[in-house]
């Protein structure tokens, strides 16, 4: 299992757009996608899943991805939260 940790630097937090961005990329890998914010958990292949985490401003992300192709899903959703949202 592979984690990665960011803080959420978008004024809007976690909105559509880049949460559209995460799913779309986590969808193209067989592994599990797990985002857990605030002590909750949503299924990172989920839109609404992750919309209901209301992640905001400030706020810890920690993406826990497991699977066979863990380490490229990690690499290609982390380059979405770097670039969109931290």
């Amino acid at each position: 299992m592979t984690e990665a940790r960011y803080t959420i630097k978008d004024e809007l937090g976690i909105h559509a757009r880049p949460a559209g961005f995460i799913v779309r990329e986590a969808r193209k890998y067989s592994s599990t996608v797990q985002i857990l914010s605030r002590g909750q958990t949503a299924n990172g292949k989920n839109l609404i899943s992750l919309m209901k985490l209301v992640v905001k401003h400030g706020d810890l992300v920690i993406v826990q991805i497991e699977g066979i192709d863990e380490t490229d899903a990690n690499h290609a959703i982390g380059s979405i939260f770097q670039k969109y949202l931290c």
